[in-house]
This record gives C-alpha cells, structure tokens and sequence, in this order.
C-alpha cells in the first residue's frame, strides 16, 4: 500500500462511495491532489474571481477527468470527489489580491491498464491541468463591464487590462494537457469545451472578441477627435486637458464630449467681438469637479 493510500480516511472513502455501485477498499483506490484552477492572471489575458473559485468548487464535485478535452468516454480516467478553495495572503496576485485557488482530490480504481498512468502522476510527468467550464459573465478589470473600449494587455492609470471570469454556470470536465496557461497554478482552462453547444460556444466568442475589436477601434477614433478639439479650443483649460480625461471616458461620454466640444469651437470662431468668454465644457467641469477622478490642472 503506498503513502496515497494510506491517506484515505473513512471519511474520503465515504464521499468516493456516492459515485461508486458498491463498497471500495483503499487497496483498489489511487487519490490525488489537483489544481484546476486559480486567481492570476493567465497567458490569455483572463483570470477567475475569488467567487468564480467557490462556485466551481461545487459545480466540480463528481465531473470526470479526460485527455486533452476529448470528450470521448475512452478517455475517462478519473473523477473528482472532493473540493476546496484555499487563499494564500503571504502571496499576492498582479492583480494584487491573496493568490487562491481551488483544489480538487481525485481517484481512479487501480487496473493494470492505468498503472503506468499512476506512475507518471507520482513521477511529475502528468501534472497540467485544465478545466472545461462556462462562465455567464466576461468583466474588464478597469471598467467591470463585459462590452467596453479597454483592450487586453493595455495598460490603463498604471494596471494592464484584463478578462475577469465571473458567475460560472456550468463544469464540463477537467484534462490532463502538455501546455498549460495558468502559470502559478500549472493549468489550463477551456471555457465551453465539452458541451453539447460547443460550436455555438465558439462563435459567440469570436463573435465578441470581434465586436470588442470593432468598439476599440471607434473608441480610438472618437478619442482622437476629442484630443484635437481641445487643443483647437479657445480655453485654456480645454486645451490643457487635452489626452488627460479621454482615455477615462466611455463610448457614450466620448460622442457626447465631441459634439459639446465641436459647438464651442464653432461659435468661438463666429464670435468676432473681442469680448468673447471662452467656455469650458459641461463634461469636462464635471469629471474634474469629481476628486476620485484625481484630475490635477
């Protein structure tokens, strides 16, 4: 009996008997700890919230573990009988939260056929992971809306832009992989893989990814606008503001500061008297009447 085995408590084997048909002795069992998945910034650009963690913590009691995402029952090698999420506060995240992530113990029943399987486990050769899942929601970390101008890995006051992964709906599978994505917690995560809609999972994401491309690119253009009618302004506040207070506007703030902007302009130059007032526009005394906007003129 080796040390994995001699770790399974009554307890454990109580939670591995609900997937089970009848009673199995720790002699049959083989139990490993995994790491699906965490709060760090991955290679994606994209990371799971602390409560994404905790959901998914429940949604993967019970789902089997497969190879590369193949969802062909051949590949079932293994399930899932116990979760936890576990916080590390001496190690923060770049998003600068207590790096957490969420833990998983796993069996499978001790055949010939998945013997060599178990020695590579043990040995560090199968280690990645990755997890297959759906989220309901894709929030930008500078705005926290899920359709926005920010753009992944631009960095914004300081802190690069990202996908935060909220309120998952739905846990799939998890993989044994190569490559992994998370690289503190050596795993991969594959939103959507595995399901019945899969394709449709995939171009709805494209699809978005296509749109937010589309949102930037108007937002870029519109920002450019505001930057050259301030500097065409006759108020030197304006002018001075100029690429300061555009970049933290909105789409709808950007086209309405435009248009407010182009009017002033316009009637400064009608206005042939040398008693004219330049004017400052409304949006712009009101985002730097807000001190948590921390404007400095």
């Amino acid at each position: 009996m080796d040390k994995v085995s001699e770790s399974l408590t009554s307890e454990k084997l109580g939670k591995i008997s609900k997937f089970a048909r009848r009673e199995l002795s720790a002699d049959e069992i083989y139990v490993f700890p995994v790491v699906l998945c965490d709060n760090e910034i991955d290679r994606d650009g994209e990371r799971f919230s602390i409560s994404a963690l905790k959901k998914l913590s429940e949604l993967f009691i019970g789902k089997t573990g497969i190879f590369d995402h193949n969802p062909k029952s051949l590949n079932q090698t293994a399930r899932i009988f116990d979760t936890e999420v576990v916080s590390d506060s001496s190690k923060k995240t770049a998003a600068g939260e207590a790096y957490t992530y969420l833990r998983a113990e796993a069996y499978m029943v001790r055949t010939d056929k998945n013997a060599d399987l178990i020695r590579e486990i043990d040995a560090g050769i199968k280690k990645e992971v990755s997890v297959g899942c759906t989220v309901g929601k894709r929030l930008c970390s500078v705005c926290g809306k899920d359709v926005c101008f920010h753009k992944k890995g631009r960095v914004y006051n300081g802190k690069m832009c990202h996908t935060v992964l909220e309120d998952p709906t739905d846990a799939y599978e998890w993989s044994f992989v190569a490559v992994p994505a998370q690289k503190n917690a050596g795993v991969v995560k594959k939103l959507g893989a595995g399901s019945e809609n899969d394709g449709e999972t995939v171009i709805k994401t494209e699809e978005l990814r296509e749109k937010d491309d589309i949102i930037f690119a108007l937002s870029e253009e519109l920002r450019e606008d505001v930057e050259r009618l301030c500097k065409m302004s006759a108020d030197e506040t304006t002018r001075k503001i100029a690429g300061i207070i555009s970049d933290r506007l909105d789409i709808k703030e950007l086209i309405a500061l435009k248009h407010e902007l182009s009017d002033i302009n316009a009637a400064s130059k009608a206005a042939l008297s040398a008693d004219y007032t330049p004017q400052l526009p409304n949006l712009i005394k009101t985002v730097c009447a807000d001190k948590n906007n921390g404007y400095k003129l």
